[in-house]
């Protein structure tokens, strides 16, 4: 009879190949252990991203900081809040070697600075720099200052569809216009995991109710400010040949602010996003973009 020959592991009696085996599932597990200990971020460049990802958050009970209004020192002169999506740890979408976050907060500012050569309107920018705010904080900001209009920037990626190319609008609906505006709100509602985006109170449906009588207005003055983007793009944006468009986006939650996410372009495309993050393209998008706010804001003093 033939027997089975093999060497004993590290004195224990148990054969070479059971240790290799036991190693082989337990250190993994072993791996994730220590470093769940120790608290350590893996750097994983080939993920483009660490492993592990450490977010400050403000204390219990803290005030929310609230960003710099630039501009007039009168609080009876319109105020536009100036949202660049994304930020911090979050990139958003990504082209070559371009990133989301970054464009637009480049057309943030370049908008700033348009409205405010443009005279007797206030701005403040959710964010100035590369920070990360959840959604709830940016709805927040721009109520609790006040504002008149509220614009959130973004810039999209259709993946390897280069080709893909043309600035949208998205205004606020429970039912998405299309498919890819429905994916599009889960996209960008995905990217606030940490605290959701649920609004402050203790019964859902009054909260709906409220809410549904408020935006009644608001979201007719969102809509208005939709079309005037595209009256007022010109020569200066390109649109997608669906530019109007409507999704449960959580940024746009804001009862009493009119508000909507213009979709920039698609960053995936290489020409509109070397485009986008130029200076000239930025000076063109905050051209029309200031036309349009300034006829809005106009139109909305002049209702009654």
């Amino acid at each position: 009879m033939i027997g089975r020959k093999y060497t004993k592991g590290w004195g224990t009696g148990l054969p070479w190949y059971r240790i290799q085996i036991a190693l082989l599932f337990f250190a993994p597990v072993i791996a994730v252990a220590g470093l769940y200990v120790l608290g350590q971020a893996v750097p994983l460049p080939f993920l483009g991203r660490d492993y592990v990802i450490r977010i400050d958050l403000p204390e219990p009970g803290t005030t929310l900081g609230l960003p710099e209004i630039h501009g007039p020192d009168d609080p009876t002169r319109p105020l536009v809040v100036i949202d660049a999506g994304h930020g911090g740890h979050d990139p958003g979408a990504s082209g070559v070697r371009l990133r989301e976050k970054t464009v637009v907060l480049g057309l943030a500012r370049a908008l700033r600075d348009r409205l405010l050569a443009e005279g007797g309107i206030r701005v403040a920018l959710t964010r100035e720099d590369d920070r990360y705010l959840v959604l709830a904080e940016r709805v927040q900001i721009a109520r609790a200052l006040g504002a008149d209009l509220f614009l959130s920037i973004h810039a999209d990626s259709a993946g390897e569809q280069e080709g893909v190319t043309g600035a949208s609008i998205y205004t606020l609906s429970d039912e998405a216009s299309s498919e890819a505006a429905a994916r599009f709100a889960e996209r960008e509602n995905a990217a606030d995991r940490i605290n959701g985006t649920v609004l402050g109170g203790d019964n859902a449906n009054v909260d709906a109710i409220l809410v549904e009588l408020a935006q009644r207005r608001t979201s007719v003055l969102s809509g208005e400010f939709a079309d005037l983007i595209v009256r007022e793009g010109g020569e200066e944006l390109i649109f997608h040949p669906q530019a109007r468009r409507a999704a449960g986006l959580a940024v746009l939650r804001a009862p009493d602010v009119p508000s909507v996410l213009f979709e920039a372009g698609f960053i995936s495309n290489q020409r509109e996003a070397q485009r986008l993050a130029s200076e000239e393209g930025q000076r063109g998008f905050a051209t029309a973009m200031a036309r349009a706010i300034v006829v809005q804001l106009a139109l909305s003093n002049a209702s009654p």
